[in-house]
């Protein structure tokens, strides 16, 4: 089976430096903590778009071995808290999730 990531994709904040605080001071501790069965947490910032603003200012990516680990995951009282929190720090409107399968080309 491929393994699988759930995408949290954060619109631009209102206050860019409140967000940050709690991003990085609360919810990245939080998120590897208490999501059990990931294998990676990767937390991008998105610098621009070349056709002009950016739909998103932050996108998580936190990986799983599989869909189930995922399924598990979300269901479990640490990955509900976890995308509550998610949803609670976003103050420039509600995070945009999404649950993806990876394909890696190595060149």
């Amino acid at each position: 089976m491929a393994a699988v990531k759930l995408m949290v994709m954060y619109p631009t904040p209102k206050d860019v430096q409140a967000f940050e605080r709690l991003y990085q001071d609360e919810h990245v501790p939080m998120a590897v903590k208490k999501l059990a069965g990931k294998t990676k947490l990767v937390a991008t910032k998105v610098q621009g778009s070349p056709q002009g603003k950016a739909a998103f200012y932050r996108i998580a990516e936190v990986h799983f071995p599989s869909l189930d680990a995922l399924q598990a995951c979300a269901a479990s009282a640490g990955g509900k808290e976890t995308l509550a929190h998610a949803a609670k720090i976003s103050s420039g409107g509600p995070p945009v999730i999404l649950i993806a399968e990876e394909q890696t080309f190595t060149f």
